[in-house]
């Protein structure tokens, strides 16, 4: 690796990191949902909905109560985006589909998904003809999912569909009641980025440039993991990709910036949110600790009596700093802290305010609060909560 060109502390990371993810700063209204798709490069979709879906709470938390409508259209209703495997299945933009190339090839030269069709050359022929002949499915219009056996028990006709979702014969542009919709490829994707010509490097490169540009400044590790490619595929294209040496201080690994990240110093008003445990920002948990010193697992699959901070404990973002973290639920039209764990006093009055600006998004007319970690700030953010919510 070249010398780094320049030395960052800590907290210029921290704050670079913040504003390169579009949580420092004037949030950009005017492009809206599919600008900060585009400005991410991935938005992970996951199953869990507490407050809203995963792929939901990453626009609210960077442009704030955002129309969920307006979401779901920003996504999937004008072409915009398709859904493929990028740090897990993700919602990008359809101008990436070229760079995806590299992934489709090693899909397709693989030869067959974790499950085996019975006759993989009639399956997939038979999804295909229907999908040209009656326009986009979803795998129950296709024939059933399952076979009536556990979740992973698929139909031949899913794992068909999936097998060339993988390989891009299929395109998902879209979900309906949580569902995949399935086209062709030659119908979704425009014409002029309906290829596979770049090659595998010009792919990574790619890929590359994007995650620094998304993260700002981040080790080889943190760049892999952004579109889970491989450290090795990182140290083969770095060094073209555009990015910059630098030294962190603290981080005790070498790092790359995106230099238009080096220019101006990052400056503004700082968002007070509730974070998706899926947010690019907190995704790579070692990453989450080395910049922001804030330890934070999903515990969703986690049995309940071993579960520290809840199911689905959503970090609060406040000042630049992960403050604290709380486990939402709802019954009716109240929106329910059922355990807010705070690392500090000056948690109290942002976590109050991101549990009613959360609640008037999700459509709840009062917020309480269950559980409070450490015990002595139970009383403080109930009255908060009450206090705010007066306030409106």
């Amino acid at each position: 690796m070249p010398a780094p060109t320049v030395t960052l502390s800590a907290d210029d990371a921290r704050r670079i990191a913040l504003r390169a993810q579009g949580l420092l700063g004037a949030p950009d209204r005017r492009a809206g949902v599919r600008g900060m798709l585009r400005h991410l490069g991935a938005v992970q979709l996951d199953t869990i909905s507490v407050l809203a879906r995963s792929h939901e709470l990453v626009p609210y938390a960077r442009l704030g109560a955002v129309g969920r409508d307006a979401v779901e259209t920003a996504y999937w209703g004008s072409g915009a985006a398709f859904e493929y495997w990028s740090h897990a299945a993700c919602v990008l933009p359809i101008e990436e589909w070229p760079h995806f190339a590299f992934r489709r090839r090693a899909r397709r030269a693989r030869g067959h998904r974790w499950h085996v069709m019975e006759d993989a050359d009639r399956s997939c022929a038979a999804v295909l003809d229907r999908l040209e002949a009656e326009g986009p499915l979803t795998s129950t219009e296709l024939g059933g999912a399952k076979n009536g056996g556990p979740w992973w028990d698929w139909s031949e006709t899913k794992i068909a569909v999936e097998w060339l979702l993988d390989t891009g014969d299929v395109v998902c542009a879209q979900r309906r009641g949580w569902k995949r919709v399935y086209d062709l490829a030659e119908r979704a994707v425009p014409d002029a980025l309906l290829h596979d010509d770049l090659d595998d490097r010009e792919c990574l490169r790619r890929l590359v440039a994007l995650a620094g540009q998304s993260l700002g400044v981040a080790t080889r590790t943190d760049l892999a993991d952004y579109h889970r490619l491989r450290n090795e595929q990182v140290d083969l294209v770095v060094a073209d990709s555009g990015l910059v040496p630098v030294a962190v201080e603290g981080w005790g690994k070498a790092a790359w910036a995106d230099p238009a990240a080096l220019e101006i110093a990052p400056r503004g008003r700082h968002r007070t949110t509730l974070l998706s445990p899926f947010d690019s920002l907190v995704w790579d948990r070692a990453r989450t600790e080395r910049v922001f010193g804030f330890t934070h697992r999903l515990e969703a699959y986690v049995p309940k009596p071993k579960r520290v901070h809840g199911y689905f404990a959503m970090p609060l973002l406040a000042g630049g700093r992960l403050l604290g973290r709380v486990d939402p639920g709802r019954e009716g039209r109240t929106l329910i802290a059922r355990h807010a764990s705070l690392e500090t006093p000056k948690a109290v009055q942002p976590m109050a305010a991101a549990l009613l600006e959360a609640a008037q998004w999700v459509g709840c007319e009062e917020v309480r609060v269950e559980r409070v970690t450490p015990a002595e700030l139970a009383a403080p953010l109930t009255a908060a909560v009450a206090e705010a919510s007066a306030a409106i």
